[in-house]
């Protein structure tokens, strides 16, 4: 791959004045929590009578939104929950009643990826859309993104919310956005080669996908000798894995920025330059609460928690504390770049709808990950818990990287995997391009519920 890196004219600064957070997100604490609770009044005030899936919620919960006092009275508003919505959407398809406008103000269509269920259909009018678009700016002021970079989004778009709205805010900041889907991954090296993007958005998964695609024969350039300086993950919890993020910013050296949202809620998290491992909230246009997932109950800062969310933006289809299973560890400390915004430290710790019981043990996809990005041989794997039972176990399959001794590899997974998780975890290596790749969110975390196991038949890119 030819040598950019600080050859590409209008190669923006890694830092400087175009990173400075803006005095919003730098007020104090105080100042902040009110305004939030003058713009949830307000939301609360426009519902009645335009958002029947609220008016119902409101009034089962026995809440008149003249009465509420904010930020005092938030624990009175109902729970969220995308059960809920997913049984809306089924008994009044397709959208459901969670809409505050007439049906022919909405210009915008996404849906959920369906991970856990049947996907959420989510619109959009042309005012909740930009708001999406403001709070993607703020991902990309933090990450020192300006209108000086070159911007390429390595995927077929589809009806992923994330990526649109990246893209679109990304052509707003007066960047040049350069879309490569319907690519291959080699094709797609040949064009960052060809173009010398500065920033890549993409899931942590597929930034590593491209480097191991460089390293097949006829892969084509170098990650590491190209001109991106700044690579912008989400849709995973690697961003913010210590192993996962090393291993990315080392092949491509570049800095990893990680960024979290969810489709029926919105951008609501970015890290900035100089607190890696911290996803701030933008509490600008998001209320967060943390609660424990069991009882719902407030839980201290510094302690794990579920990430409830109420957007202040998305009025034509709000979520009013809305538990999006996310697992946390909030700080409200101020951060080294100024900013007073409520942190994540770690990010997104895990998903409790991911975790599963095995033999008494709680297990996390993500940690998981964590151990086996840690062993630089491992150069892709798979993870698949036996179905439910007293004998219910994990195993492993790992492709290792050219020149390692497989079994050596499967040995020291299967000792760290113990050492982490406290189970025996039985380890076996496969042969090179056995594996899935993926584009997008990657299903290396497999759940055996009884069914036959479908084996790939070889190399390939899943979307």
């Amino acid at each position: 791959m030819t040598a950019h890196h600080g050859n590409v004219p209008d190669t923006p600064p890694a830092a400087g004045g175009a990173t400075d957070p803006p005095a919003g997100e730098c007020q104090p604490r105080a100042v902040l929590e009110a305004r939030q609770a003058e713009r949830l009044a307000a939301l609360l005030r426009h519902l009645p009578g335009r958002n029947a899936f609220y008016d119902r919620k409101l009034a089962a919960a026995g809440v008149g939104v003249d009465r509420v006092a904010l930020p005092a009275d938030l624990p009175a508003l109902p729970f969220t929950t995308k059960a809920e919505l997913a049984a809306d959407q089924a008994a009044s398809p397709p959208w459901g009643t969670a809409l505050t406008e007439p049906l022919h103000r909405y210009t915008r269509y996404n849906q959920t990826s369906s991970t856990t269920g049947r996907p959420l259909r989510w619109i959009d009018t042309p005012e909740t859309w930009q708001w999406m678009l403001d709070c993607w700016k703020a991902v990309y002021r933090a990450a020192g993104v300006t209108a000086r970079d070159r911007v390429f989004f390595p995927f077929s778009f589809g009806p992923f919310l994330g990526f649109w709205t990246g893209f679109d805010a990304a052509v707003q900041i007066g960047a040049h956005a350069i879309p490569a889907g319907g690519m291959t991954s080699t094709q797609r090296l040949a064009l960052i080669d060809a173009l010398a993007p500065t920033v890549i958005c993409c899931t942590p998964t597929y930034a590593l996908r491209l480097l191991d695609a460089a390293g097949e024969p006829g892969g084509g350039p170098t990650p590491a000798d190209s001109a991106v300086r700044v690579i912008v993950v989400a849709g995973e919890p690697g961003g913010s894995i210590p192993a996962t993020r090393e291993r990315i910013e080392r092949g491509w050296g570049a800095r990893v920025i990680d960024h979290h949202g969810l489709t029926e809620v919105g951008p609501i998290s970015f890290e900035c330059l100089e607190a890696p491992g911290f996803l701030h909230v933008n509490e600008r246009e998001f209320i967060a609460e943390v609660v424990d997932p069991g009882t719902g109950a407030p839980v201290a800062d510094g302690t794990r928690g579920e990430l409830v969310i109420t957007n202040l933006g998305r009025t034509a289809s709000p979520v009013i504390r809305y538990r999006t299973r996310d697992l946390v560890i909030r700080t409200r400390e101020r951060c080294a770049c100024g900013r007073t915004l409520a942190r994540l430290a770690g990010g997104i710790v895990a998903r409790a709808d991911d975790m599963v019981n095995v033999r008494g043990v709680n297990v996390y996809p993500a940690a998981v990950e964590a151990v086996l990005r840690g062993i630089g041989a491992v150069a892709e794997y798979r993870c698949t818990v036996g179905a439910a039972g007293a004998l219910r176990a994990i195993a492993v399959e790992v492709e290792v990287a050219p020149g390692a001794e497989p079994a050596a590899v499967a040995t020291v997974a299967a000792n760290r995997l113990r050492d982490a998780l406290g189970l025996a975890v039985r380890v076996t290596p496969v042969s090179a391009g056995v594996l899935p790749r993926f584009e997008m969110k990657a299903r290396r975390f497999v759940i055996d519920r009884g069914a036959p196991p479908v084996d790939p038949s070889g190399a390939r890119e899943e979307p």
